[in-house]
């Protein structure tokens, strides 16, 4: 009984069905299937976005889709009452998993005894990095630039960049979708003129208040030289990679510096890599995008 087969799943439980990055032709035959035959179908859209009229194509091939928000995910019991007497999908963009908001979802629905089934999808995470041409092994923590919410700024985005730099490895930062930061809808994503703002007010931020910082340990000790690092660095002549709707038929990549982004006009939805030092094949394959 394989997952993807629409004879062999349940009649009743949670599906939770990865969508691809943005196009009806990148997501799984198996996951479209297994959607299609459930009996409700929730389109999870405060993570990531797919374009309208690709949305719209995947309603037309596997029925009607609700969309839900977070506060229908993080709070899933309406969800879940759902999958108990139906077999409900719930739609996420690129992989299911990749949130661990989403793996909470299929905990919480294991401990109340629903069977939870999953077809993965291609994810920004494996996606962006071969695509642009650096190699997946050199990647550190991943982050997300962030609105300044209501004035408050959050410099961790940046520091999980400096301390990736400081120890030669590649940062993917995703950009933020939802300036409110409730995840409730009004989605406004962020554009590259915005991130350089955030990057901007994130250094300031760091720079006033690093120094203050406890360094008890040996990792605290490296935490404060990767920071020293970056901020004593020019942030504006900083490298970056501007990958803008990834694996839709408007991918657009950009190699420049932070300074010059503020200039580019960006996609739907963005994320920018931060590169360390390159080898000889990844410089090679970033100056393609210049």
């Amino acid at each position: 009984m394989t997952a993807g087969d629409s004879e062999g799943l349940p009649k009743l439980g949670l599906l939770l069905i990865g969508m691809g990055p943005g196009r009806l032709g990148a997501m799984t035959i198996e996951a479209r299937d297994a959607a299609k035959s459930a009996d409700f179908r929730r389109y999870e859209a405060y993570t990531a976005l797919w374009p309208d009229n690709e949305l719209e194509a995947l309603e037309n091939n596997i029925g009607p889709i609700e969309k839900v928000m977070r506060p229908e995910v993080e709070d899933p019991s309406e969800l879940l009452n759902l999958a108990k007497e139906n077999l409900v999908a719930l739609l996420i963009v690129g992989d299911p998993l990749q949130a661990t908001t989403h793996v909470d979802l299929q905990l919480q629905a294991i401990e109340a005894g629903i069977e939870c089934r999953v077809f993965h999808g291609i994810s920004i995470t494996t996606l962006v990095t071969g695509s642009i041409g650096l190699s997946n092994y050199r990647f550190g923590r991943q982050t997300t630039i962030t609105y300044p919410y209501g004035g408050w700024v959050a410099t961790s985005p940046l520091e999980v960049i400096a301390v990736n730099l400081h120890q030669n490895q590649h940062t993917l930062a995703l950009l933020d979708l939802d300036p409110t930061g409730a995840g409730t809808g009004q989605q406004v994503p962020m554009q590259p003129i915005d991130a350089v703002k955030s990057l901007e007010l994130m250094a300031q931020k760091l720079n006033s208040d690093y120094s203050e910082m406890e360094t008890e340990t040996a990792l605290d000790s490296m935490k404060m030289e990767a920071y020293t690092s970056f901020l004593n660095g020019k942030l504006n002549e900083k490298m970056v990679v501007l990958c803008a709707d990834m694996g839709t038929d408007e991918e657009k990549v950009t190699y420049t510096t932070i300074g010059n982004l503020s200039d580019i006009a960006g996609g739907r939805l963005n994320c920018l890599i931060f590169p360390a030092i390159t080898s000889d094949v990844e410089e090679k394959a970033l100056l393609r995008w210049k």
